[in-house]
C-alpha cells in the first residue's frame, strides 16, 4: 500500500459547518480504497471504522493540520506502513553511554 493511494478510516467523524463535508475524528487508520482492512490489518466492519475516501492519509497527520482538527490519535502501525521512519520518535537520548 503506497502513501499516495492511502485514504483514511476513523473511529468517528465531524462535519465542517462551512462546507458541510464530513471529516475523520478520533483514532485514524490508513486504508486503501477497494479493501476491507486497514494497513495495520484491522477489519473495517468489525472495528466499526468509518471510511473517508475523499481524505488522504497525509491530510490527517497532526503536523499537516489540514483535516487533523478532531484527530486524537494516529495508528502507529498504519503510520509505519505508510513510510514513517523509525527515528521519528517523540524522545531523545540525553545521556548516551560511552
Amino acid at each position: 500500500m503506497g502513501a499516495s493511494r492511502a485514504a483514511v478510516a476513523a473511529t468517528g467523524q465531524w462535519v465542517d459547518p462551512d462546507d458541510g463535508v464530513r471529516y475523520p475524528a478520533g483514532e485514524v487508520h490508513a486504508w486503501e480504497r477497494g479493501r476491507n482492512e486497514t494497513a495495520c490489518g484491522l477489519s473495517l466492519h468489525r472495528s466499526r471504522l468509518t471510511r473517508f475516501p475523499h481524505v488522504g492519509w497525509p491530510d490527517v497527520q497532526p503536523e499537516s493540520g489540514r483535516h487533523a482538527e478532531e484527530v486524537q490519535e494516529v495508528c502507529r502501525r498504519c503510520r509505519a506502513a505508510q513510510g514513517a521512519r523509525r527515528d521519528d520518535r517523540g524522545w531523545t537520548r540525553t545521556d548516551p553511554r560511552p
